[in-house]
């Protein structure tokens, strides 16, 4: 039976929103006290989190290594960079 998510969980948040969410997540986990089920909710929960954090930060870094890629004449030169939003 799925379980509703969190209402504190960021839907479509920042990527420090995220981070400080995940970061609850693991905190709740470590303590140990919850019930197996919410254990798994929230388990489930932060590896959406985290794959997503990680999608974003793939993003990032691909966009750096475009904006940062040297031309023939040895200089920075920047390409356009294009997303899967951009339609």
């Amino acid at each position: 039976m799925p379980t509703d998510p969190d209402p504190r969980a960021p839907t479509g948040a920042s990527f420090e929103a995220s981070i400080s969410r995940l970061t609850e997540i693991v905190e709740q986990l470590e303590r140990g006290d919850l019930p197996l089920e919410e254990s798994l909710r929230l388990f489930e929960e932060g590896v959406k989190l985290s794959r997503t954090s990680q999608e974003r930060l793939d993003r990032a870094q691909k966009k750096v290594e475009e904006l940062l890629r040297v031309g023939d004449d040895g200089r920075a030169e920047t390409a356009p960079f294009t997303t899967s939003d951009d339609g």
